[in-house]
């Protein structure tokens, strides 16, 4: 994948990281699954639909509550590592790899669409209509998103120091708390109903760390192996320096609840 507007234009591919996706960016907390229960969604039976699924972080984390999931990627590795993950806990979800673009279901199909951590990613001119069309009556789009706040942090803030140093193409540092992005686009075709920001601390080890800061977009997914390896000893060497065995980083999560316009 590649857009002119992110990391300069420098391909990715979340493929090359899928192994560590898997095992690494498991990391929401428990506020943040209470939050979307707390809307009314992703429970009771409701038939949802998770764009951009990955390795189906947010359809394993959230079957307990009794919602029908389908999780879609473009990315067949991360299908894969959904696929594997379900299945060793017996749940009965649906992956399969698919551009978000080309989704194609019957109208009013699903009650709640989810778009986490991708939704600017999305061709939003082809979307908006699209999941409007596939959504019921009053169906919902829940728009995403958990970041970590490197001018908080101090150990986020080195984090990332190291990435740029590494890959200076990547675009996603320097994060603050701010509202998730809705494109202009949806607006046509939904009614934004709820938007809400708040913060979270959340607990890593060294190695969890490490791992995570490896499956994120600026490392594992577009360094080549001769970066990557730099960046493992750097990253490493800072953490033994600087984090103890376990420690805490500042995070926020931001979301956006939308009505579908019918």
């Amino acid at each position: 994948m590649h857009f002119s507007d992110i990391d300069n234009g420098k391909p990715f591919d979340w493929g090359n990281t899928s192994k560590d996706y898997a095992k690494y960016r498991d990391v929401y907390p428990a506020e943040f699954y209470q939050s979307i229960i707390d809307l009314g969604l992703c429970k009771d039976g409701q038939k949802v639909l998770d764009i951009g699924t990955g390795t189906g972080v947010l359809p394993r984390n959230m079957y307990q509550y009794g919602a029908q999931w389908i999780g879609t990627d473009i990315s067949n590795n991360q299908i894969e590592q959904a696929k594997l993950l379900a299945a060793e806990k017996g749940m009965d979800i649906e992956f399969y790899t698919c551009p978000a673009e080309e989704v194609n279901y019957k109208d009013n199909t699903f009650d709640v669409i989810t778009v986490c951590q991708c939704i600017w990613y999305l061709d939003a001119r082809v979307i908006a209509g699209k999941f409007a069309q596939v959504l019921k009556p009053g169906g919902k789009l829940l728009i995403l998103y958990m970041g970590w706040l490197p001018y908080e942090d101090a150990i986020a803030g080195k984090s990332e120091e190291i990435i740029l140093k590494h890959n200076p193409s990547w675009s996603s540092y320097g994060d603050t708390v701010h509202p998730v992005f809705i494109p202009d686009e949806l607006r046509m075709n939904f009614e934004v109903i709820l938007q809400k920001e708040y913060r979270v601390d959340v607990l890593f080890t060294r190695e969890s760390w490490h791992g995570r800061m490896r499956a994120c977009r600026g490392v594992g997914a577009a360094m080549n192996q001769q970066q990557l390896s730099a960046w493992n000893e750097e990253h490493k060497k800072m953490l033994i320096e600087n984090a103890p065995e376990e420690f805490l980083v500042k995070h926020y999560v931001s979301m956006a609840e939308l009505q579908v316009m019918k």
